[in-house]
């Protein structure tokens, strides 16, 4: 059984370390856990992970976050990985820092990455796993603030968010998204 997991970001040095690519962060942090390395490929790049005996690609989309859906919809086809193995990995702003909330569908809630997907493939059901990056912006720079690069503070505590976010990812891997909703939605994502 195989899965995609892909996390949200832009390519380029100028927005690596951004709030906006919290799933590039995450993926990398699974990836290196793992001992594997990124293939740029077709519309993105690309691991592979085993775990709980499963194959797991995790997709770092070369599309830019406004176009994410092209390169889901091509690595779900070209894989065979049905919608119920596919997960997105985003920053939120509507969230705090640092909480997670995992969900097995829903809108887009105002991220142009998830309105892409969504359009893509046509169905708002799919898993989605959103980092809280906070909302300390005034308004109207929502934007600005996104693709910011983080704090010191916020810094320190990226890999203890990172280890929470792959601990979701392994039970929703491992026990399918319900049971991995209840235990990550009910649990501090914080320190």
């Amino acid at each position: 059984m195989s899965y995609l997991i892909t996390g949200l970001g832009n390519v380029g040095t100028e927005y690596a370390g951004t709030r906006h690519n919290i799933g590039f962060t995450v993926l990398d942090a699974w990836a290196a856990l793992h001992k594997t390395t990124f293939s740029t490929l077709r519309y993105g790049s690309l691991a592979q992970i085993r775990y709980a005996g499963k194959v797991i690609w995790l997709l770092k989309p070369s599309t830019y976050v406004n176009l994410s859906g092209k390169a889901v919809r091509y690595w779900m086809d070209q894989e065979r990985i049905p919608l119920e193995n596919t997960l997105i990995v985003l920053d939120d702003v509507a969230l705090p820092f640092g909480k997670l909330r995992l969900r097995a569908r829903g809108s887009d809630g105002g991220h142009n990455g998830l309105r892409h997907i969504t359009y893509t493939l046509g169905t708002e059901d799919y898993a989605r796993l959103r980092i809280g990056v906070g909302d300390d912006f005034p308004r109207g720079y929502q934007a600005d603030y996104v693709l910011s690069r983080w704090n010191g503070s916020e810094e320190k505590e990226l890999p203890f968010i990172c280890n929470n976010a792959i601990e979701a990812l392994n039970l929703f891997v491992r026990h399918g998204i319900e049971r991995a909703m209840n235990q990550v939605n009910t649990e501090k994502s914080e320190n």
